[in-house]
């Protein structure tokens, strides 16, 4: 049994569409993240900051998405979506599943919101720094791991959907385009989305 713990139209609808790439049978549980008080008080024990996502499954609780992803990539192989121990993809696949939530998301965040940050010093780096790694990657390759399609590819997606499509801070150049293209063209894409505006 896998209980997804979500907040529609928030970050936590990255799992969503990585789960409708796994086809993994789920229940969700809505969580009000905007409520006056924020998610209820006795979603803390399953995340102890009350953030989305959370997963359960079969009585483990996995929190924070990039671990989430992992585990359910795992968990899930028959679609593939992570190269598995010993393959040399292994490495980038992993690396670009954490950059998501340690340089993009941060990243994004930061720009959107006109936090002033110290420059190369930030922990997370610089949106501009970002900008260029994710056009070199996505310029070299066609997926934020190399030539085949993965969970990282999830995250990245829809946080350049929400970057550049519905947000605006992300700018239009072609590389960033093709590639969501590719992946909003996906039908478990179009899945989530329909489910997550539901």
């Amino acid at each position: 049994m896998l209980t997804f713990y979500h907040a529609p139209r928030s970050r936590s609808s990255s799992i969503l569409y990585l789960l409708e790439e796994l086809e993994a049978p789920y229940s969700v549980q809505i969580i009000d993240i905007h409520a006056d008080d924020g998610a209820p008080e006795s979603y803390r024990a399953i995340q102890p900051s009350k953030k989305v996502p959370a997963i359960v499954h079969d009585g483990v609780v996995v929190i924070e998405r990039a671990a989430i992803c992992a585990y359910l990539a795992d968990a899930f192989p028959h679609n593939g979506l992570a190269p598995g121990i010993g393959d040399p993809m292994r490495g980038p696949y992993l690396s670009a599943l954490v950059y998501c939530d340690s340089v993009l998301d941060p990243c994004l965040s930061a720009h959107a919101h006109a936090w002033e940050y110290a420059s190369r010093a930030f922990p997370f780096g610089v949106y501009e720094d970002m900008l260029a790694y994710l056009e070199r990657r996505l310029g070299a390759q066609a997926y934020a791991a190399g030539e085949r399609f993965s969970a990282a590819d999830t995250q990245w997606a829809c946080a350049l959907h929400w970057g550049m499509r519905l947000r605006g801070l992300i700018p239009e150049r072609p590389v960033f385009a093709d590639y969501l293209t590719r992946i909003t063209a996906r039908p478990a894409f179009q899945r989530a989305m329909a489910l997550d505006h539901a």
